[in-house]
């Protein structure tokens, strides 16, 4: 008859077995992690984004004196997301704003129909006050992190009640990025909310010049109010493919190979540059129509690919 096998002995390689197991099933994980891409979103408080840059580059606040060019600036802030976070995709920009009743204005539509953005709207109160849109950030926020969906947010806005967005995303391990608007003679963001994020951007006077004018008096506030019809798409597109011509030849090869691996997106500097150039040829502004820019962008495209 045989000798038992003292228990010490079976404990120790149970113990063992159960190490290897788990050492398997963390190497799996981590090789999973490390080939799982990184996924970014920006979250903006349009209410934030409206006062901060009406009252540097025009001097109020007041939404009704001044035009914000919204397409241009959300894709300066994606375009700089993706010099920030090279290794990174994005899932999308929520654009915050609030609305009487939450029904889109004609400017929340066409925000709306921009691609990779979700507009999402709080109430708007008599005092032309948002309402909401702070509990709505949270929640987006919150979900996003504690599904893994994101791991950087970039959160656009000043309001200290965002702490608690703040913490909670972070509470779910992903990092928080504040970036704000430059204030004059001082701050437009709480300290606490600068004090909680993982790294805070502040965007300066030359940034934001591009994408504010101010409304003269009597100025009709709808973008394209006294100009003729609209040009067509065909007229858009062959403008956009026109204006990368004469950029081709005065630019250089070089120039505009560096441009190709951001497509379909340009710079928001070279964005910008291609709305004023396109509008001084059709004499016609493209700032309230969301989907003839897009139109001007593949014209654009269509022409600098054909030649790389």
């Amino acid at each position: 008859m045989s000798n038992p096998q003292p228990t010490g002995t079976t404990d120790l390689t149970s113990l063992a077995a159960g190490i290897e197991r788990t050492n398997e099933l963390l190497t799996r994980v981590l090789a999973e992690v490390a080939t799982t891409p990184s996924t970014h979103a920006v979250f903006a408080d349009a209410g934030y984004v409206y006062a901060a840059t009406g009252r540097l580059v025009a001097g109020t606040e007041d939404r009704k004196a001044f035009e914000l060019d919204a397409e241009g600036i959300i894709e300066a802030f994606i375009d700089k997301a993706r010099t920030i976070f090279p290794d990174s995709r994005l899932l999308r920009v929520y654009w915050y704003d609030g609305a009487r009743r939450r029904i889109h204005t004609q400017e929340q539509q066409r925000i709306a129909e921009l691609p990779d953005v979700k507009v999402r709207l709080g109430n708007l109160n008599a005092h032309n006050q948002q309402k909401g849109v702070d509990s709505l950030i949270r929640t987006d926020l919150e979900s996003l992190a504690r599904h893994r969906a994101i791991t950087d947010a970039v959160l656009i806005g000043g309001d200290e009640d965002l702490v608690s967005a703040v913490e909670a995303a972070q509470g779910y391990g992903a990092r928080v990025h504040l970036w704000g608007i430059e204030a004059p003679g001082g701050r437009n963001q709480a300290e606490p909310l600068m004090w909680e994020v993982d790294s805070a951007r502040t965007f300066d006077l030359d940034f934001c010049k591009p994408y504010v004018t101010r409304r003269t008096a009597g100025e009709c506030p709808e973008p394209g109010a006294g100009e003729g019809p609209a040009p067509t798409r065909e007229e858009v597109r062959f403008v956009g493919a026109r204006v990368a011509a004469q950029w081709l030849s005065e630019r250089g090869p070089a120039w505009m190979a560096e441009l190709l691996p951001g497509h379909p997106y340009l710079p928001g500097a070279v964005d910008q540059e291609l709305l004023t150039a396109a509008e001084a040829l059709l004499k016609h502004s493209l700032r309230g129509h969301a989907d003839l820019r897009r139109v001007l962008r593949d014209g654009f495209w269509d022409h600098v690919q054909g030649r790389f």
